[in-house]
């Protein structure tokens, strides 16, 4: 999953698709454990995911701060 086929997803689908890397990244790491897994490196591509959903979400927290500080010094709050 690249970095630019994130920033064009929406809060919702971002959301979602965190939720579905981490619940895959609890399975990845349940078959480790029970030595079912095929390809060790899946769990480090999940936490890449995980890593680069997160970042994108907090850049979104971060520039929507950044507009409302914007907003609130234009009005002289």
């Amino acid at each position: 999953m690249k970095t630019s086929e994130l920033r064009q997803m929406s809060d919702e689908q971002l959301d979602l698709t965190l939720k579905e890397v981490v619940k895959n990244l609890f399975h990845l790491r349940f078959q480790s454990a029970t030595d079912r897994l095929e390809t060790p490196s899946e769990i480090i591509k999940a936490k890449r995911d995980v890593a680069r959903l997160k970042t994108v979400q907090r850049e979104r927290q971060l520039d929507a701060a950044k507009q409302g500080a914007a907003v609130a010094a234009g009005k002289g709050v």
